[in-house]
């Protein structure tokens, strides 16, 4: 019998990759079944600034001739994924979500689309970005709670994922792009640790930032995503060359443990929306003896305003070609950003540099004894309107020590609007921190 468009949407990344290659399912099939979804859908959720059915079409049937030859299959082979555009795509318009680079088709794919070529994903379109990846809001909505953001600066991916139009999607995080995103829609979202995923090709806000990540359904899911996308680029000079991380296969392997988390109230948790408060400590306290409370170390405390200094700073000098006669083009937040980054003075931006180190050594007695650090991915549920994408506050810290982070949805309001749980690891921890993610999201299944 032939698998009806849900049933092929139904199955999990693993579960369709294994029928793609056994030939139980034809890539043109799955194919299709997501070009279903995006018809009906992306006229209300527009998660896609670039789609065109013709261009997935031929790549489905290039995908099920290589098959038909014999010839090996990629990691991702038929997997349908979106790419938000800020990252380049040969022959595709990569725009920014600015006007002033409307029209713009790359020439050459950037590091992490070549590597999703190259195991065999289809790519659906480019999502939605805010303008030059920042505050400035595009015209994505959020399909799990209309009427409200679906998060910046990667709404579209988060949304496009969210909404079923695809099965993972890619974004990047400079303060909170991704993990906040993932939050608002529902979805899990996986920054992995700095420079573990190439950024050439990649807009470039702040080198010191810029991190590539995943949004996907489930932690199997961002892991699978993730062995196909980590490894060394020869164009990003920050790029890591380490081993192979096998998030999958960790993953798959279990505990050998039940985890420890540190609940650790983040600056800024006074603020949060009380239902998101009261969600992480009744999950801290159903975990019992799994979890400790952790202190907020001083530089950690500071560590979202170091975080803004850098970003500022830098975004201002790799975006200083969006200024002068073309800063008219901009948003007021993209402008406004731009010259505050230019009056930051060049000691509070090299102190600010060192910030990284100082809060890894405050959190090495942490994760000594931790798996993870446990706290909300953001202040509460999606802010309403659309002109809000919510606040990194919960997000940057991690992002300046370049700490692998995983958003999960865990937790929701009595009207059903989601609430991200975000765990954080040690540097270069990615593979045990998506195991962690793993056992967290079965255990709180288990209640």
């Amino acid at each position: 019998m032939t698998d009806t468009a849900d049933a092929i949407r139904a199955l999990d990344a693993p579960s369709l990759r294994a029928r793609l290659a056994d030939g139980s399912l034809s890539a043109e099939a799955v194919a299709e079944a997501y070009l279903a979804r995006i018809a009906a859908r992306e006229p209300e959720i527009r998660a896609f600034v670039w789609h065109d059915p013709a261009h997935v079409r031929a790549r489905a049937r290039a995908l099920d001739a290589r098959r038909a030859a014999g010839a090996p299959l990629g990691a991702l082979h038929g997997i349908p994924v979106a790419v938000k555009d800020v990252i380049d795509t040969a022959g595709i318009p990569t725009e920014n979500g600015a006007q002033r680079d409307r029209g713009r088709v790359p020439a050459r794919d950037a590091h992490v689309v070549a590597r999703l070529l190259a195991e065999g994903a289809i790519l659906m379109g480019k999502s939605v970005t805010t303008e030059l990846a920042f505050l400035h809001p595009g015209p994505t909505r959020n399909p799990r709670a209309p009427g409200h953001t679906p998060g910046g600066s990667s709404s579209g991916s988060a949304a496009a994922v969210a909404d079923g139009m695809v099965l993972a999607a890619i974004g990047t995080q400079t303060g909170g792009s991704v993990i906040r995103p993932a939050s608002f829609c529902g979805v899990v979202g996986f920054k992995p640790s700095f420079g573990a995923i190439g950024r050439s090709g990649v807009l470039l806000q702040s080198h010191t930032l810029d991190t590539v990540g995943v949004f996907a359904r489930s932690p199997a899911e961002a892991a699978m995503l993730g062995d196909a996308l980590i490894g060394p680029d020869a164009g990003d000079a920050q790029s890591i060359d380490r081993p192979a991380p096998r998030l999958a296969a960790t993953l798959a392997g279990g505990v050998a443990r039940a985890p420890v988390l540190a609940l650790m109230r983040m600056t800024g948790w006074e603020r949060a929306d009380p239902r998101m408060r009261a969600g992480i400590e009744a999950l801290a306290g159903r975990l019992g003896v799994e979890v400790f409370e952790a202190d907020l170390p001083p530089t950690l405390a500071r560590a979202q305003d170091l975080r803004g200094q850098i970003n500022l700073a830098e975004m201002a000098h790799y975006y200083a070609a969006y200024g002068g006669a073309a800063a008219d083009l901009l948003g007021a937040p993209t402008r406004e950003a731009i010259a505050a980054g230019a009056a930051i003075s060049a000691p509070d931006y090299i102190a600010a540099l060192g910030a990284g180190a100082e809060i890894a050594a405050e959190l090495a007695p942490v994760f000594a004894r931790a798996d993870a650090i446990l706290c909300p991915s953001a202040l509460g549920p999606a802010p309403e309107g659309l002109g809000n994408t919510g606040d990194s506050v919960f997000n940057g810290p991690w992002t300046l020590l370049g700490a692998p982070a995983v958003s999960l949805p865990m937790l929701e309001t009595a009207e059903g609007l989601p609430m991200g749980v975000q765990i954080v690891g040690a540097p270069g921890d990615d593979a045990r921190l998506l195991r962690t993610a793993d056992w967290l999201m079965a255990r709180a299944a288990r209640g």
